[in-house]
């Protein structure tokens, strides 16, 4: 009886395999080491935070699953989901990292964690960076709508109305500058607030100064942790 030549699989049927062989050395890669949590506001340089730390070999939290949980449970004041995801990685950011209250639920989860704000020059220029963002991918390039916004399918319809309603925006007025400044500019108090008597636990950093890589490269070293 002739033998059957193989057919070769294609790759994509490995791909499901491939991931969660990822995620489970992601977590545990991730035990007993201290976390970072990138809390500043997105369009800060949270992005160009992420990939430094991937340079350097740190797990980094899977983004979408945050928002996810973000969505489902952060409005009701639920923490508890997002808690524990945390243990998936070492590094977080972005939503709902960058929403307030959740910096403090993780501070009390996970002592010892170290937390980074990052700032934009002015928050005039983080209020042009998120419109024109949104404009760029909700609006056809335009800054949208409360209505355009409520059908922009990011995470799910509704969840990007959701969250410019939580920094102050309203149905007439979702990008009202006014409201999102005070709410950029308020969260930032705070935290500096919570961390001010704590300055090893917190670094704030803008990443369009000339040294703010310095300032970032030095801190896991002076910290006690170590490169992966």
């Amino acid at each position: 009886m002739p033998i059957q030549k193989l057919t070769k699989l294609p790759a994509y049927l490995f791909r499901p395999i491939k991931t969660q062989l990822a995620k489970r050395q992601d977590r545990l890669r991730a035990q007993g080491k201290t976390k970072y949590f990138c809390i500043g506001r997105n369009k800060t340089g949270t992005t160009s935070l992420k990939q430094a730390f991937l340079d350097l070999g740190y797990p980094v939290g899977d983004q979408r699953k945050a928002e996810l949980l973000a969505d489902r449970h952060y409005f009701d004041g639920n923490f508890e989901p997002i808690i524990a995801y945390c243990q998936s990685a070492q590094v977080f950011q972005d939503v709902p990292f960058s929403w307030p209250e959740t910096f403090k639920h993780l501070d009390n989860a996970y002592p010892g964690s170290k937390f980074i704000l990052t700032l934009r020059d002015s928050p005039e220029q983080g209020y042009s960076s998120i419109t024109r963002f949104h404009a760029k991918l909700f609006g056809g390039g335009q800054i949208p709508t409360a209505a355009v916004l409520s059908q922009a399918n990011y995470v799910r319809k509704g969840f990007m109305l959701r969250a410019l309603k939580l920094q102050g925006g309203t149905d007439a007025d979702i990008y009202n500058k006014t409201a999102l400044l005070n709410h950029y500019q308020q969260y930032n108090q705070s935290v500096l607030a919570y961390f001010k008597d704590r300055p090893d636990d917190l670094l704030v950093i803008n990443l369009s100064e000339a040294d703010s890589y310095q300032k970032f490269g030095l801190f896991p070293i002076s910290w006690g942790s170590h490169y992966m």
